[in-house]
């Protein structure tokens, strides 16, 4: 089957891979252009966790006012490069990252981050709130469980649903950015204010 530029710069601004790399893609399946970004998606996440090793020494602090200035943000996310640090591509994922953040308001990162003595008090608050349901002592475990899950989810960054599109989380957001512009990514920490807040 005959690929022609057209697909190809499609595809290219769809997922972020390279030009040999769409058309090699586009010819494995025959030109359907879903089958095609699915393949290309699911390489980029792979080469993506390929890429979480790397060291991360570049970057940028993005500094985000809600309008109204209400509501500020400071975060910062390295990169491996100057160069990247500088494209649109990584100015507008850390931009995103700061807006999430403006509006989310975590408390942590990642959900290694909450503090032994904090999964500690959740845990125990959740268990009480289980046993107080009556159910079982082998259920009870599970319950907790789906509970501490949900916290992580509310209150861990990477564990947020998007505030762009609730169907993905930051992290999932996080692994796209690293896949498309080629680099590792990592968020290393933000602060919020809000004003009249303690």
């Amino acid at each position: 089957m005959e690929i022609s530029a057209t697909q190809v710069k499609e595809l290219r601004e769809a997922t972020g891979a390279g030009v040999l790399e769409c058309r090699k893609t586009l010819e494995q399946v025959n030109g359907d252009y879903e089958k095609a970004v699915a393949v290309l998606k699911e390489k980029g996440l792979a080469k993506a966790a390929k890429k979480a090793e790397r060291a991360v020494k570049d970057g940028r602090v993005e500094v985000y006012a809600h309008p109204g200035n209400r509501v500020g943000v400071i975060l910062e996310v390295n990169c491996e490069s100057d160069f990247v640090a500088r494209t649109e591509d990584f100015k507008s994922l850390v931009h995103d990252l700061a807006l999430h953040v403006a509006f989310s308001n975590p408390k942590y990162i990642r959900a290694e981050d909450v503090p032994a003595d904090e999964l500690e008090i959740q845990r125990a608050k959740f268990k009480a709130e289980a046993a107080a349901t009556g159910k079982p002592e082998n259920v009870l475990d599970k319950i907790v469980q789906g509970k501490l899950d949900k916290y992580y989810d509310e209150n861990c960054l990477l564990r947020q649903p998007f505030v762009k599109d609730d169907k993905i989380k930051v992290g999932d957001l996080v692994t796209a950015g690293i896949a498309k512009i080629g680099e590792n990514i990592v968020v290393r920490r933000f602060a919020r204010y809000e004003l009249g807040e303690a």
